[in-house]
């Protein structure tokens, strides 16, 4: 191998890890913004302290079921939903739920839509007390976010 060619491939390998340290710290950012992302009208409109309280409540007088808000994505076109609590059956998978978020924004069938759980899309065959555990907020509801398209980029829980 000549020096030329050596030097090349050399300063072709230093582009690659150039422009992987710009991806990973572009990555970095994006995950860092996101999950210091605005909080939802319902955290907005109801005080910590409260919500805390509120779902501790439930969670007491409805062992078996999970408290869940679910809120539209902020730039999403698809209609708004007419109730944003709901108490979840804690066998109930994710694809059930969705489904059962599908009726309740009366989207047709050919409409596609995303929900995410801190911005990733949770596997469909989860179980809602599984994603609950793992993700549930410091007040203890788990925050869902549904959107007519897949906005955040598909990664998985």
């Amino acid at each position: 191998m000549s020096l030329y060619s050596s030097l090349q491939q050399s300063a072709t390998l230093l582009v690659l890890e150039v422009h992987f340290l710009v991806f990973l710290l572009l990555h970095v950012f994006y995950q860092s913004s996101s999950l210091a992302m605005a909080k939802s009208s319902f955290q907005l409109d109801h005080p910590l302290e409260r919500r805390q309280a509120e779902s501790s409540r439930i969670r007491e007088k409805y062992p078996d079921r999970i408290p869940v808000i679910v809120e539209k994505a902020e730039r999403s076109d698809i209609p708004d939903i007419d109730k944003k609590k709901y108490l979840v059956p804690a066998d109930l998978t994710v694809g059930q739920f969705v489904y059962v978020v599908r009726k309740r924004i009366k989207l047709g069938a050919e409409k596609a839509i995303f929900v995410f759980v801190k911005n990733t899309l949770p596997p469909t065959a989860a179980m809602m007390s599984g994603i609950y555990e793992e993700n549930k907020d410091e007040d203890g509801f788990l925050y869902m976010t549904y959107s007519g398209e897949n906005t955040f980029g598909g990664g998985c829980i």
